[in-house]
């Protein structure tokens, strides 16, 4: 027998299988999936690897004819993780779609494998009789021994007690529980137990009952789950239109069939709330895997999935891979996320990944957000996905009243404040009537740019539709087509001298606000007050119970978040996302606005909302104020369409590092003409594979490494697939030693 293994090296020129010998002891050992150890290469270094296949045939290299010759595996790893054929197929077909190396996209999709000690729990059972604890205890009392006699107290009353609450709370020694155990009064059982990193809060049926529009999204999947129809459905429900339940509904149903649920959110900030709704419908049968959770307690969620001891899992995109055996339903909230999209070699996407674990399993996909992603409404427009709607508020109120303030007239008018004349007047209102405000500052695009304070202008590719971005020595370059130009010192639309990248951060809007209002009890929600593992959960409870008046604080802030009490929410900066160098830049606008908008209002008062901007007469800020999706959506397409973005077309990034600038530049240079051969000028210009750059990253070098990209942009996105696979077979031809390349599909962020 023998074992196709993929060896732990992450390196272009051993991404294949290798063969070796089963030797006898091992045959009734190995399954796939396991990890083991191998002799590789001259020197038969022992290096542990995956075993993807066993066959009886003898398939690789010299020993195909001489099959003695072949080596034998070694043993199998101590702390080897024995993982389902299915993920081995899902990391094939990530290696294949998103181009990785195969052990790349191994590690990405199975456990890790941790070396880790099972977590020991002792107890304390009672062994002695009644009359027996009784005669200890009066003894323990003449002697005044009143730890054993606080121990031997509650031994009468409890037959099993905790081990760790007789040493704490008892304040009982380790020795004193020593002696009567000795005596056969007690005896000390250690067990093994899974970590649980879900505290054990109350259950209760908190369920609502559901619209006629939620029960008939629930009827209609349900409807065709049970037929044997396996689909994928988008639900674009307005913000408090109460997706959640809808989810909760179909996960119950699915869970009742006797399958698995995976619950994604594209934010750690989201368990918390999330937990809680999913922990009272579901009790300890649910569980979350996240980056805050230790190596054990990963490990552990991965055993109790594997062992069907949880039902739903909850986290960010990686909760994807959990091993459980027989998954029904996978729901992504939030959708239209860029977080979803790994930035890590395999470049995956969430979405499209979630729909092959689905394949694999036989599961549905439910996606669904208040803005979906452009590629989602599109293939649900085109009938690839089931469209719903939800279009109404449950708590019965509307939603929020949205004023725009113009920063150019507030600076003309005087005021040089981070906050508008309208925006500061609400938050008065709202700290004069004890109602709760958030302050959102977007982010996205910080000072990449150059935009004038006067009019708003921000210059622009005349190429590309996107933003120049700054660069030093005075240069403003396009990262897609290398178009460049100096900068200037004055705003070529009005002449201002007010031209220059934005400069701001929450800390200084959080100085800012006290300065004004001091009476204010502020909360900051951002990088820097995030970084301990329960830090979310606390400033989140503090604010839902009332301790602040006003949480500040980046988009980490305005995603799915739902506090009553907040009727008002201010949008500083709002169109600084507006000017990133990247075609998603309007949609990400329009998604962050609205998703801010959105927490306004959610309990029985109405919600307002302030949007600061310098380009009010934006598309994106102005559907975002009236909270219209289909036209904003309307807009947006036309510039996709006219420019062959995704999703009308696909985009594969081609991205070469380097240590030599010179080097990296001539090598994106080769790969791009390899690239070219693709295209074929028999097809109509507007159906043709267009070919954009090569040009400098985003941020053309990090840590000294130089950093060039090219684009392919074409409608079918198997062709992408081939130009890569040529792309790596130059690659392994060329054998670059200075040079790396990743490659990225329909890429979220440009490098």
């Amino acid at each position: 027998m023998y074992a196709d293994i993929i060896v732990d090296i992450s390196h272009e020129k051993v991404d294949r299988p290798f063969q070796y010998r089963i030797p006898d002891r091992l045959i009734d050992r190995l399954s796939v999936g396991m990890e083991v150890l191998v002799p590789f290469g001259r020197g038969n270094k022992l290096t542990s690897g995956y075993v993807i296949d066993i066959t009886e045939h003898c398939n690789y290299g010299p020993a195909k004819d001489d099959p003695a010759r072949m080596k034998e595996i070694f043993s199998v790893s101590q702390n080897g993780v024995t993982v389902e054929s299915r993920l081995i197929r899902l990391a094939e077909w990530m290696h294949t779609n998103y181009g990785s190396t195969m052990i790349q996209a191994l590690k990405t999709v199975l456990p890790a494998k941790q070396s880790v000690k099972k977590l020991a729990v002792r107890k304390v059972e009672r062994r002695g009789s009644r009359e027996e604890l009784i005669a200890a205890l009066g003894e323990a009392q003449r002697k005044k021994q009143t730890a054993k006699a606080r121990l031997l107290t509650e031994l009468l009353d409890n037959e099993t007690i905790p081990y760790e609450w007789i040493t704490g709370k008892l304040g009982v020694s380790a020795p004193a529980i020593k002696s009567l155990e000795r005596a056969e009064l007690l005896c000390v059982v250690t067990e093994s137990a899974y970590r649980n990193p879900v505290g054990n809060w109350e259950t209760g049926d908190a369920r609502k009952n559901l619209s006629p529009a939620q029960q008939g999204i629930v009827t209609e999947v349900l409807g065709d789950y049970d037929a044997g129809r396996r689909g994928t459905y988008l639900i674009h429900g307005i913000t408090g239109s109460g997706k959640t339940e809808v989810y909760m509904a179909l996960i119950e149903q699915v869970v009742a069939r006797g399958k698995q649920a995976i619950f994604l959110i594209p934010e750690i900030a989201l368990t918390y709330q999330t937990l809680v709704r999913f922990y009272q419908r579901f009790g300890d049968r649910v569980s979350l895997i996240n980056s805050t959770l230790s190596a054990g307690e990963k490990y552990d969620q991965c055993e109790r999935a594997k062992n069907r001891e949880i039902d739903v899992i909850i986290g960010p995109r990686s909760a994807l891979f959990t091993p459980f055996p027989d998954i029904g339903l996978i729901v992504i909230d939030e959708e239209h996320e860029s977080s979803y999209k790994s930035e890590n070699t395999p470049k995956y996407h969430a979405r499209e990944t979630a729909l092959e674990v689905a394949r694999l399993h036989g599961a549905s996909v439910v996606l669904g957000s208040a803005t979906p992603s452009l590629e989602s409404y599109y293939r649900a427009l085109h009938g690839e996905y089931k469209l719903f709607q939800l279009k109404e508020r449950l708590t019965g109120g509307t939603l929020p009243r949205v004023y725009v303030a113009d920063l150019r007239n507030e600076l003309k008018e005087g005021n040089r404040s981070i906050f508008s004349v309208k925006l500061q007047e609400l938050l008065r209102d709202r700290l004069e009537k004890g109602e709760q405000s958030m302050l959102f500052l977007n982010r996205r695009g910080y000072s990449g740019f150059l935009s004038c304070r006067s009019c708003g202008y921000v210059v622009k590719c005349p190429h590309c539709d996107v933003s120049l971005s700054e660069h030093a020595g005075g240069r403003l370059i396009c990262h897609y087509c290398g178009y460049e130009i100096p900068k200037m010192k004055q705003c070529p639309q009005c002449g201002s001298r007010y031209i220059s990248g934005f400069r701001a951060g929450t800390q200084q809007i959080e100085e800012k606000l006290k300065e004004l209002f001091p009476q204010a009890r502020v909360l900051r929600m951002d990088a820097d007050t995030t970084r301990r593992k329960d830090s979310y959960e606390k400033i989140l409870s503090a604010f839902s119970g009332g301790e602040a008046d006003v949480l500040v604080g980046t988009q980490m802030i305005v995603k799915g978040h739902d506090f009553p009490r907040v009727t008002l929410v201010g949008i500083l900066a709002a169109d600084l996302s507006l000017s990133v160098a990247d075609f998603r830049a309007g949609e990400r606008t329009f998604q962050l606005l609205t998703q801010a908008a959105g927490r306004a209002g959610r309990g029985e008062t109405p919600g307002e909302v302030v949007i600061q901007t310098y380009q009010p007469e934006h598309y994106a800020v102005v559907h975002s104020a009236s909270q219209d999706y289909e036209a904003f959506y309307r807009e947006e397409i036309l510039y996709r369409e006219m420019l062959s973005y995704p999703p009308v077309s696909h985009m594969l990034a081609v991205q070469v590092f380097s240590k030599d600038e010179e080097g990296g530049r001539n090598l994106a240079g080769r790969l791009a003409k390899e690239a070219e051969t693709f295209i074929d000028p028999a097809e109509r210009l507007e159906k043709r594979m267009l070919l954009m750059g090569p040009a400098p990253a985003s941020i053309g070098r990090i840590n000294d490494i130089f950093r060039f990209v090219f684009y392919l942009k074409y409608a079918n996105y198997g062709t992408l697939v081939k130009v890569k696979d040529a792309l790596e077979e130059r690659i392994r031809e060329w054998q670059p030693r200075e040079e790396s390349v990743q490659f990225d599909f329909d890429p979220i962020n440009t490098m």
